[in-house]
This record gives C-alpha cells, sequence and structure tokens, in this order.
C-alpha cells in the first residue's frame, strides 16, 4: 500500500513541476513580446538598395568587404530574424561546462537594436532561459531557470549598454547592410587587413575592430577592451574576439555559418560561445 502512495506522490509532483515549466514558459514568452513590440516599433520603412555609391571614401578593406558579401541592388534590410543552435560554456576558466542552447535572435538596424532569446539546456528537463536585449538605448540581461526562478536580472546600466551595443555591432556582420555608413557606422583605416567600425546609440559609443581575409571576408571582431564579468566582482575591461570558422550565402548575403566567441584572458582563452545560423530571415521594409 505503501508504495503506491509513493508513486502517487511522485507523480503529483512531476505533474506539479510540468505545470510549473509550462506557466514560467508562457510568462517568460510575454515579457519577451513586450521587449520585441518595442524593439520593432523602430523598424524603417524601405530605402534604396546598396550600390557602389556607398563605398566612397571607405577603408579599402572594409570596401572589399562589401564587395564580396553583398551584390549590387542588395536590398537595404530593416529587419533581421536568425534562428541560432549551439553551445554555450557554463563553466569557468578551467572548468569548461558546455551546454546547447537554441535562441531566437531579432534585430532592427533603424533603432538600432537586438533581442536575443535563448533556451540553455542544463539538464533534461531543466532549462534556463536567457534574454539579452539593446532596446531604446538600453542593455538589459534576463536568465531564469523555468523561466521563473531569476538568476541574472540586470538592466539599464552603462556597462550593460556597452557590451550590448557591441555584441549588436558585431552580430550585424549577418545582415551587412547594416554595417553600411548610411546606418550610422563610421568605419576608420587600420591597415590593409583591418578597420574599427564605430557605432553610437542612446548616448553611447562603441567601436569594435573587423579583421578580413584575403578574400574580403569578415573571419573576426576584436576589443581590447570589452567588459568581462565573472560574476564574483566588479567587471573589468579584456580582450574579447568573435571568430568566423565557415561561411555560407543567403539571399545575396556572404555571411558565417560557424563562429566562435572567446575571452582572452590573463589565465589563457577561455571560450565561451559556438553556434551556427539554423535560419535566417530577412524583411526590407517596415510593415504597412
Amino acid at each position: 500500500m505503501w508504495l503506491r502512495w509513493v508513486f502517487v506522490a511522485v507523480g503529483l509532483g512531476m505533474g506539479c513541476a510540468l505545470v510549473a515549466a509550462r506557466l514560467g514558459e508562457r510568462r517568460w514568452q510575454a515579457a519577451t513580446d513586450r521587449v520585441l513590440a518595442a524593439l520593432r516599433s523602430q523598424e524603417a520603412p524601405r530605402s534604396a538598395a546598396y550600390s557602389e555609391a556607398d563605398l566612397a571614401e571607405l577603408p579599402p578593406p572594409v570596401a572589399r568587404y562589401f564587395r564580396r558579401v553583398m551584390r549590387e541592388g542588395q536590398p537595404i534590410i530593416t529587419h533581421a530574424r536568425i534562428t541560432w543552435d549551439g553551445q554555450f560554456n557554463m563553466g569557468r576558466p578551467g572548468s569548461d561546462n558546455w551546454r546547447p542552447f537554441t535562441a531566437v535572435q531579432e534585430f532592427v538596424p533603424g533603432a538600432p537594436g537586438f533581442v536575443w532569446n535563448a533556451r540553455i539546456s542544463m539538464l533534461p528537463g531543466l532549462p534556463v532561459f536567457v534574454r539579452d536585449s539593446f532596446v531604446g538605448g538600453r542593455g538589459s540581461m534576463r536568465g531564469a531557470v523555468w523561466g521563473l526562478i531569476s538568476v541574472v536580472n540586470s538592466e539599464g546600466t552603462p556597462t550593460l549598454a556597452s557590451g550590448a551595443l557591441q555584441r549588436y555591432l558585431g552580430e550585424a556582420a549577418w545582415l551587412p547592410t547594416a554595417l553600411l555608413p548610411r546606418q550610422g557606422v563610421s568605419w576608420t583605416a587600420i591597415d590593409d587587413t583591418r578597420a574599427k567600425a564605430t557605432l553610437t546609440a542612446g548616448g553611447t559609443t562603441v567601436s569594435l575592430e573587423f579583421r578580413f581575409d584575403a578574400e574580403g571576408r569578415n573571419v573576426s571582431v576584436f576589443a581590447p577592451d570589452r567588459f568581462y564579468d565573472d560574476g564574483k566582482s566588479e567587471p573589468v575591461a579584456r580582450p574579447w574576439e568573435a571568430k568566423n570558422l565557415q561561411f555560407g550565402e543567403h539571399e545575396g548575403v556572404t555571411a558565417a555559418t560557424e563562429s566562435v566567441a572567446q575571452w582572452h584572458l590573463p589565465s589563457g582563452t577561455f571560450g565561451y560561445w559556438r553556434g551556427r545560423p539554423a535560419k535566417i530571415e530577412y524583411r526590407y521594409g517596415a510593415p504597412e
């Protein structure tokens, strides 16, 4: 008899956990939808297509890059939606703990801004939902187990804004019309294979070094002083790099199909993200 009651109790517990998980996911998605609505409201109308005129006075490696990754007459992307899959390192330097993730990310160059909504599988049946965003000039980072138990909740600090805008600038390579000067990005030559991109939004100004190969592809993005947060002390500036390993074409745009992101710490290189776009969707004008 007692064994029957044990099974009943276990079944009830599992049922309650399932209900809580579904409730948490619905609440998380509702909050994400509100952030997305704010981002999408800033989408720009269709504008003139990309042409050689956009490359006037750009540093040679940048001009080569645009000629390599886009075609003449390429429509200006006003919205991009990328479905990601990959692994995220939930460990620490010297103690890796790679966990699978899936994510959907939306970009609006007219803002500029993005929302990254991810699900990281910590254990079977134990997802952590993570949402990073730069919307309205403010950076935000949220994380919650099952969408209910908060593990990260930070918003509105200058450090977050800087890091989020740097992320937008580096990931804009997946929608390269967002890197044109007409979208507010200014370029400064470094040498024949490198150039510095600078962008200002919401009172925050950031720069990243773009590195190109002989074919004009963007093989990496580098920052000498991006803020690194180890979760124990105040964030400190550390060298950061994202490397693009493979490339493909989508709707006339050449972009990375496999990438990794890593910190260059005093103790060595710490890779924390590796992923690939499973699906890319572009829009070329704000919906009516």
